[in-house]
């Protein structure tokens, strides 16, 4: 039977990226039915509007996406395509994993953090007021009690679930004490659930400069949405940056797994990007489908073609093309997938 999944393949290098991801996907044997649609700048040129109701509708039809990167303006233009999808399907978990690689060039080795941020409210909540007579701008960070109790409960149980041992929650409860002290207090409420879990937390500088100078000390970190955005971001700089990061978003009913980098517009068409981001996040939409034995292969495959470091792109230093990283990784983890 084949899983029947919504498919953007986004702007820039969203097209490339998901053409070889695809190629992977294919290798793992595991059957899809792609329903794909056009959001993002293409849907805005097309009608205005980069996330169509239709491409809601399919996502809600068939529960899972697998997204390529989508162009946000900054500073003007439309409002983000990515924060709107995460409020209207309720996908209030962003999980990020963030795993060395060998030959990365990354500062740090044996690095194996995840990050747990909440992802529909919090600043990115939308409520904006800008006071033209007087020049002043406000933009209102919302936390709800259930929306806390949502993220906590769910890296609480995604900690347990995969077996690790420390979750630190990070806050800034000494200055935010209404908004951050509520989110500490029902993190504190919740952990006590999870005895087997050690529970701690950290104010969200301090934490910063933690993961810059002990990276290695921290295990899995959940947090709210403008600090899971920033040090999710900085977590993917100690192991290579975001072009070789996982993600998703995951709510009760659906899920998008997602390329977090941005669409590159300057290489788009030219065979540079490096899709391995991308194929992470497949990975991770594999063993949201509990088809582990496929998601094994092409995580032990990057494994291996990174440790190489013959078919690298040339980000990582590498000669391949988009296309030519994809082909060589995708006849590795055939090779898996057939004798598992």
């Amino acid at each position: 039977m084949a899983y029947t999944i919504t498919l953007l393949p986004g702007d820039g290098i969203g097209p490339e990226v998901t053409d070889a991801t695809l190629r992977v996907l294919d290798a793992t044997g595991v059957a899809f039915d792609w329903d794909e649609q056009t959001a993002g700048m293409a849907a805005y040129d097309i009608g205005g509007d980069p996330l169509p109701e239709s491409v809601i509708d399919t996502i809600r039809r068939n529960k899972i996406a697998l997204k390529g990167p989508l162009t946000t303006p900054v500073g003007t233009g439309f409002r983000s395509a990515n924060v709107r999808l995460r409020q209207v399907l309720d996908l209030y978990a962003n999980v990020r994993p963030c795993v060395s690689l060998p030959n990365t060039r990354a500062r740090y080795e044996n690095i194996d953090l995840i990050i747990f941020r909440e992802n529909t409210e919090g600043l990115y909540a939308g409520i904006e007021y800008f006071d033209e007579r007087n020049q002043i701008a406000d933009s209102i960070a919302r936390v709800t009690r259930r929306g806390s109790e949502k993220i906590l409960r769910f890296a609480c149980e995604q900690t347990r679930k995969m077996d690790r041992k420390r979750l630190t929650l990070v806050h800034k409860a000494n200055i935010l004490k209404k908004a951050g002290g509520m989110f500490l207090d029902i993190g504190r409420e919740i952990s006590r659930e999870y005895p087997e879990i050690n529970f701690d937390d950290r104010i969200v500088d301090n934490m910063a400069m933690q993961l810059v100078v002990y990276p290695e000390r921290y295990d899995c970190i959940v947090t709210t949405n403008l600090f899971g955005d920033i040090l999710s971001d900085l977590a993917a700089g100690l192991v290579g940056g975001l072009g070789v990061t996982g993600g998703a978003n995951i709510g009760d009913e659906y899920a998008v797994f997602e390329a977090v980098h941005g669409s590159a517009p300057d290489i788009a068409g030219q065979g540079k990007a490096n899709p391995t981001a991308m194929i992470r996040s497949a990975e991770m939409m594999l063993r949201y489908l509990d088809e582990k034995d496929a998601a094994n292969a092409i995580r032990d495959a990057i494994f291996e073609v990174y440790d190489e470091g013959e078919h690298l792109t040339s980000d990582l230093g590498g000669s391949a093309s988009t296309d030519e990283f994809a082909k060589h990784l995708a006849e590795r983890v055939r090779s898996k997938a057939q004798a598992s």
